[in-house]
This record gives structure tokens, sequence and C-alpha cells, in this order.
């Protein structure tokens, strides 16, 4: 045994590990590829080294540019100090690791009448840019038909009439849109039972298809099945036939057997 004391590695010793799901041999050979001068070579090891890495995690072959992905965790483990080219032809760089995405835009306003929703407020901005005239009432029918679909929708134990609709159209656009008394709200709400019960009509014939497909099957097995015991019935008659055939035939060969046997019999008594 040697003489020379063992030199221990511990973890605590060891660098920090900068993406900890690749492994420590994987972040050196990363560090062994900063040393390689040639960039041909060091391009080649970094393949070798992202192949190695796939292996690791081989569920995610199947996401979109995962390669790619790769090599700009390699670029991070070696803190974007390589020469190498990714196959994107894009030098990683640090400012990607941090990338945030863009802000989401949110109204600023307060929105009355929350259950009609935000989008009910564009559409009343839009009637409003709109000359007056049919096109624009008819446009505005459909908003106020929408909003009465809404108020059912979140309202389902109160009562919704007309009335309500047309005095929260008129508070939402500052007074500036007023229809005619007789204006009826439900037309998108009649298209929506419509669709329901085309649905439900749909379901029911494609019911009775499956039932009528069922009972087409039924009566074919029963057809198959009478054929069968048919066949089996000709096949026992003729089995029994050809048994007593043979029993016929047995009878006779004995039967003859027996008479040949007493005319012997007889011959040598007389003698």
């Amino acid at each position: 045994m040697n003489n020379k004391e063992l030199q221990l590695e511990y973890n605590s010793q060891r660098e920090e590990l900068i993406i900890p799901e690749y492994g420590r041999h994987v972040q050196k050979l990363i560090e062994h590829a900063k040393t390689i001068q040639n960039v041909e070579m060091q391009r080649a090891f970094i393949d070798e080294v992202v192949d190695l890495m796939m292996q690791i995690h081989p569920q995610s072959r199947s996401i979109e540019d995962y390669r790619e992905k790769l090599w700009k965790h390699v670029y991070r483990i070696a803190n974007y100090d390589l020469q190498a080219m990714p196959p994107s032809g894009m030098l990683p760089r640090p400012e990607d690791a941090t990338k945030k995405p863009d802000r989401v835009g949110y109204p600023l306003s307060e929105a009355q009448f929350r259950h009609y929703g935000h989008n009910v407020q564009n559409l009343i901005k839009k009637a409003l840019s709109m000359e007056p005239g049919l096109k624009r009432d008819g446009f505005v029918a459909v908003i106020g038909s929408y909003m009465k679909l809404a108020y059912k929708t979140w309202n389902k134990e109160h009562y919704v009439s007309d009335d309500i609709i047309k005095a929260d159209l008129d508070t939402l656009s500052g007074g500036q849109l007023v229809l005619e008394e007789n204006t009826s709200f439900d037309s998108l709400a009649a298209a929506r039972r419509r669709k329901q019960q085309q649905q439900q009509a749909q379901y029911q014939q494609g019911d009775n298809r499956y039932r009528d497909r069922g009972d087409r099957n039924d009566r074919m097995d029963r057809d198959r099945g009478r054929e069968r015991n048919d066949r089996m019935d000709r096949d026992n008659r003729d089995r029994g036939r050809n048994d007593r055939m043979d029993r016929g035939g047995d009878n006779r060969f004995r039967n003859g057997g027996d008479t040949r046997n007493n005319n012997n019999l007889n011959n040598r008594r007389k003698k």
C-alpha cells in the first residue's frame, strides 16, 4: 500500500453546477471544450457533448429545436466562452438567458357592467363610429342580443327583459345608441336554442342508426345461427343414415356367415 495520502474531493469543495440536470461530468467536458483552440474541433467536440446530453434526457427529443436548446445550455455552462458556431448560425448571448416576455397590456379604465365583458364596450365604440342608418341599427341589435345572452349566462336566477338591456346599452353608449321600442334581443338566444336542438336531433339520429345497425347485426347473427343449426342437423341425419347402413351390412354379413356355418355342420352330420 502506498504511503501517499488519499486525495478526497468533497462536493463542498467542487465548483457549483450551473445546470445540475446534466451532471458534473458534462460540465467538465464543456470546461475541456473551452481549452480547444481549433474552432472546427471544438464544434465537433461540442456536438458529441450535445449527443450525450440528449441521451441523458431522451424523453425531450420530440421537442422542436431541442438540439438548438442544448447548444444554448452548453454556452450557458461555458459562461459563453466558446467560439464554435451553433447550427442556427447565431451565437447565444448572456442577455438571452435573462430575456423576459413582453408585458401584456390591460385596460386602464374600470369597465362598467362587468358581466357583459370588455368586448361589448369595444363593439359599442365601433357602433358609435358608424354612420346612423339601418346597418348601424342592425349592428346595435346584435350587440343587444349578445348582452342579453351574456346576462342570462351569468344571472340564470334572474329574469332579463329587453328594457334592462336597453337601459344598460343607453348607459354604456352615453345615450347615443337608442333603438325602437319594439326591438327584440332574442335572436342569438333563439339561434342558440336551434343549434342545441339540431345537435340533440343529430345525437338521436346517430343513436337510431346505431340501434338499426345493432338490430341488423342481431338478425344476421340469428340467420347465421339458424344456418349453422341446419347444417348440423343435416350432418347428424347423414351420419345416422350411414350408421344404419353400416349396421345393415354387418347384419347381412353376419347372417351370411351363420348360414354357411349351418350348412357345413349339416354336411358333416350327413357324412
